[in-house]
């Protein structure tokens, strides 16, 4: 017989809401090492920004903020759509980047040492 046990506390989905939630704040305010804070060093991201494949290291994202500054319109929707103990998945619904497109991003973390990171951002850009 299984057992009816709760594998992922409340506390995690928290806790995988407010890394997303410092990736949205980093691009409001138009800051590279808010956003550092929330990705893993070795994180990947991959989409495609004006038509154009954008991939490989999250540095990429630091210097897209780097050069377009801050978006003080955007707005974003959070929703964890899947999480283990040690992993998840955020899909980021944005609108008003600071080049004034709208996304859906979809992050995924790991828990590592109790501290949720992104590892990886995939993302699509809307046309305006």
């Amino acid at each position: 017989m299984s057992k009816n046990i709760k594998t992922v506390p409340t506390q995690d989905y928290n806790a995988v809401i407010a890394v997303a939630q410092q990736y949205a704040d980093g691009l409001r305010v138009g800051s590279p090492e808010i956003l550092e804070q929330a990705f893993h060093k070795e994180a990947v991201m991959y989409g495609f920004t004006n038509g154009e494949m954008l991939g490989g290291p999250i540095s990429n994202l630091f210097d897209f903020v780097r050069t377009n500054g801050k978006a003080p319109d955007i707005s974003t929707r959070l929703d964890v759509l899947a999480i283990t103990p040690t992993t998840a998945v955020v899909r980021v619904d944005m609108e008003k980047d600071a080049i004034g497109a709208d996304y859906n991003d979809y992050l995924t973390l790991i828990k590592i040492d109790g501290t949720w990171k992104v590892i990886a951002k995939v993302y699509h850009q809307f046309e305006g």
